[in-house]
């Protein structure tokens, strides 16, 4: 998908792409007092191409993963589920979604002239509440990523 805000003369188009480290949460204590945080990062990179220069604009989204919602995102383990979510500041507010039900959706915009690259990174703050009653297991979730330009 391709939506530019473009100058009388100019003739770019944009090529974005987006790359991220997974959250790794490391080894669940169910016994804990408190929960569990881990951070991820994401990197959006857009090229712009022909000449002139534009101003590119884009949303980052992520999906709800296996759980089907944004209230609590799960891992699985088999049956087994472990509750966690995906926010966009270490304070644990704002949880990163696709803008509906509350969620938040960053988004960037920036002009670049034909030949350069414009590059957004950010933080993503995993969160896991503590005494959640879950047998041993190897947890795990996809979430996707997706970058509208």
């Amino acid at each position: 998908m391709l939506a530019c805000a473009r100058v009388a003369e100019s003739a770019v188009t944009f090529t974005c792409t987006v790359a991220a480290t997974g959250i790794a949460f490391g080894i669940y204590n169910p016994l804990s007092p408190s929960g569990d945080a881990a951070v991820g990062s994401w990197t959006v990179t857009c090229n712009a191409i022909g000449s002139g220069s534009a101003t590119v604009s884009g949303t980052l989204t992520m999906s709800t993963g296996m759980s089907g919602t944004y209230a609590a995102r799960s891992m699985k383990s088999g049956a087994n589920s472990l509750h966690y979510n995906i926010y966009l500041t270490p304070s644990y507010t704002q949880v990163i979604g696709d803008g509906s039900a509350g969620t938040y959706a960053p988004s960037e915009s920036g002009t670049v002239t034909a030949g350069q690259q414009y590059q957004v990174t950010g933080n993503m703050y995993g969160f896991m509440p503590a005494s959640q009653d879950v047998p041993a297991g190897s947890y795990s979730d996809s979430i996707f990523v997706t970058v509208t330009y």
